[in-house]
């Protein structure tokens, strides 16, 4: 196969422009090209009235090599890559008969979700311990909370089968180096799974919440054929650790269940069991990661500034952005987890604090557009205590997300409405009264306030600062009746379980810290993809 990269064709190109376009570009009858798939598809929006598509193909021809030979020195011409995915090894029959205990997953996030499959296929016959719901089931225990304020401490956005990807735009991209393909067995597991053949080629893929649902349901029966285990409602209360191995671990039922080989897939809210994890000594750290909120605007404008007229294209769909600034105190303001079409979600998992997230359909279809303005963070920010000279400890930075989650809960009205503000008025510095032209989209409601005391003031002057700017790349990003939704508080852990080279405990052998709770993804590609090397290096370990 040959591949073809930067082909460019205008953005209402036929149906049928491809074949012609390879054809020209290579300098070949058309009988000479056999097939071609299309690898990738972005398209260039810098000249928006001449929009163009991008395309990566993958070729079939009649003498490749001869091809290749004439394009020798043409970066754009080359031989295609293997993409192909090969497993590490594979267990024996047998492998079991002696009575040693099967490797043990905690956490059924994307992380969980594909170190379980990845152990699956390759025999390992995996045991997840999942401490949420059924997906189905964790559905409506988190629409109770945004339709009736009811919430689940065990059963939420956070909690339960398919992690906190599952209510979110369904982002399938990364910016991972991924030198071995990786990226491509997730998609390709996911298509399996039911999503459209398109998030193989489309630049940013995604699939939105509904969609994600019945694919993580495939998934789990895909991982119970091959001889996995799912328990859900299943919390792991304590780790069993001997000689500074993992043995076991012990649930909230009082049962203890023995392992030599533990994957800890945890999500970034798991604080309990970052805590019990840090009195037994599991090596940790505290990390950087960022607070703000959530912004709203009609996607109309978003649309127009990102596509100028070709916006409302089907091709297009709903336009996203991704904006930086470096304010004058020293912080970086960013966008963050941006949804075209979406909504502003309730995504808390401790009773009386109020944390928002952005959610999309596959369908992009809202009226709102929203994305998360956050102020980066340092651990030394964590001490609230400026006088404190001691270490940070692993566990300040959850100390930090709860006085703001727990602040944003008063200032909504302690009914778990979210604080608001409108950005005209956040940026005056004065309270809001009432909504303009943008309807706040979160649930169960908004509370309209003063931002000001929602957040530290290094972070509230900092986005002050970057909103005007902002709006100088996005032409309208900055208007009066846009709604600032707080507080965003869980963009990524604030702790790293570290581990070595071999993906293990640096102090525990045989434990696996793996995915976005112990610092090591963010956002659902990363975290698969973290979910397959963590699985490989335990198959080494207990096959090699």
């Amino acid at each position: 196969m040959l591949r073809i990269t930067e082909l460019r064709l205008p953005l209402n190109h036929a149906d049928d422009a491809l074949r012609p376009a390879i054809v020209k570009r290579l300098g070949i009858a058309d009988a000479d090209l056999k097939g071609f798939k299309v690898y990738k598809r972005s398209h260039d929006a810098r000249k928006k009235h001449a929009m163009l598509f991008i395309y990566t193909v993958d070729c079939e021809l009649r003498d490749e090599s001869a091809v290749l030979a004439r394009f020798e020195g043409d970066r754009h011409i080359v031989g295609s890559p293997d993409t192909s995915y090969r497993f590490v090894d594979h267990a024996p029959a047998d492998f079991y008969a002696a009575g040693r205990p099967r490797p043990l997953v905690v956490g059924f996030g994307p992380c969980g979700i594909f170190a379980a499959l990845i152990l699956a296929q390759m025999g390992l016959k995996p045991i997840v311990l999942e401490r949420g719901k059924e997906v189905r089931e964790r559905t409506k225990d988190t629409w109770g909370l945004w339709r009736k304020r009811v919430l689940e401490p065990e059963s939420n956005v956070q909690f339960g089968e398919g992690g906190a990807g599952t209510f979110s735009d369904g982002k399938l991209y990364s910016q991972i180096s991924d030198p071995r393909f990786l990226t491509r067995k997730v998609l390709t597991e996911f298509v399996k799974a039911g999503a459209p053949e398109e998030i193989l080629f489309v630049n940013k893929p995604h699939i939105g919440t509904f969609r994600l649902v019945s694919m993580v349901e495939k998934m789990r029966a895909d991982i119970k054929a091959l001889g996995g285990e799912i328990r859900f409602q299943q919390r792991v209360t304590d780790v069993l650790i001997e000689d500074g191995a993992i043995r076991g671990v012990t649930l909230a039922s009082g049962e203890e269940l023995r392992a030599d080989h533990l994957v800890l897939a945890l999500g970034h809210s798991a604080r309990d069991t970052f805590a019990m994890l840090h009195e037994r000594g599991v090596y940790m750290e505290a990390k950087p990661f960022s607070v703000g909120f959530r912004i709203e605007h009609p996607q109309s404008i978003i649309d127009r500034a990102r596509f100028g007229p070709n916006a409302g294209n089907p091709l297009l769909g709903a336009a996203d952005y991704k904006l930086v600034h470096h304010a004058k105190n020293g912080r970086s303001v960013y966008s963050f987890c941006m949804c075209p079409g979406g909504t502003v979600v309730a995504a808390t998992s401790e009773p009386n604090r109020v944390v928002t997230n952005g959610m999309s359909q596959y369908s992009r279809n809202e009226r709102n557009a929203n994305a998360g303005i956050v102020v980066g963070i340092t651990p030394q920010d964590y001490v609230i205590d400026r006088e404190s000279t001691g270490p940070v400890c692993p566990l300040d930075g959850i100390a930090f997300q709860r006085i703001w989650e727990s602040r944003a809960f008063e200032l909504g009205g302690c009914t778990y409405d979210a604080p608001g503000q409108l950005v005209g008025d956040f940026i005056k510095a004065q309270a809001s009264n009432e909504f303009g032209i943008v309807m706040p989209s979160y649930k169960p409601g908004v509370h309209l306030t003063d931002l000001a005391t929602s957040l530290p003031s290094y972070a509230i002057e900092a986005i002050r600062e970057a909103l005007p700017a902002f709006d100088k790349q996005i032409k309208g990003f900055a208007m009066n009746d846009a709604v600032l939704t707080g507080v965003e508080t869980r963009t990524s852990s604030p702790l790293r379980i570290t581990r070595g080279k071999n993906c293990q405990s640096l102090n525990v052998r045989g434990l696996y810290p793996a995915g976005e709770g112990a610092g090591y993804a963010g956002g659902i590609m990363s975290a698969g993809v973290d979910g397959i090397e963590v699985a490989e290096a335990l198959a080494r370990s207990m096959l090699q």
